[in-house]
C-alpha cells in the first residue's frame, strides 16, 4: 500500500478519535442518560474543553473529505510521488498535533499547525491539478 493510502487509513482512525474525544467530554458534562437518550432536550452551553473538542471534531470532519478525495484522485491516476507522500504525512502529523492544541486552548500555534495541514492537502492535490492543466 502506498504512503498516501496508509495515511488515509490512519486519517479514518483519527476521525474516530475526534468523535470519541468530543462525545466523551459531552457525556462527562451532560451524563450517560443524555448520551443514551434521544438528545431532544435543550442543553446548557458546553464547557470550554468540550466546546473546543466539538469544534476540533467539526474542523476535522470539514477537511478530512477533501484530503480523502485528494489521496484517492492521486492514487487512481497513479500520480503518487515523494512529494505527495510528504504532503500526506505532513497533513496527518499536523492533524494529530492539532487535536491536543485545540483541546488545551493553545491559540496561535494551533492555527499554524492547521495551516501546515492545509499545505499537506495542497501538496497531495497539486499533481492532479497540474495534470488537468497540462
Amino acid at each position: 500500500m502506498t504512503t498516501e493510502l496508509s495515511v488515509l487509513a490512519w486519517g479514518c482512525v483519527l476521525a474516530i478519535v475526534h468523535i470519541f474525544a468530543a462525545v466523551r467530554m459531552k457525556t462527562r458534562q451532560y451524563g450517560a442518560r443524555w448520551n443514551t437518550g434521544a438528545r431532544d432536550e435543550e442543553l446548557s452551553p458546553l464547557s470550554p474543553v468540550a466546546g473546543r473538542l466539538a469544534r476540533a471534531q467539526a474542523n476535522y470532519l470539514e477537511t478530512f473529505p477533501v484530503m480523502a478525495a485528494a489521496i484517492l484522485i492521486v492514487a487512481a491516476a497513479g500520480l503518487e510521488s515523494r512529494w505527495t507522500a510528504i504532503g500526506a504525512l505532513l497533513w496527518l502529523v499536523a492533524r494529530i498535533v492539532y487535536l491536543p492544541l485545540y483541546a488545551f486552548g493553545v491559540p496561535v500555534v494551533r492555527t499554524l499547525v492547521w495551516t501546515l495541514s492545509l499545505i499537506g492537502i495542497v501538496m497531495v492535490l497539486w499533481p492532479a491539478l497540474a495534470a488537468i492543466f497540462s
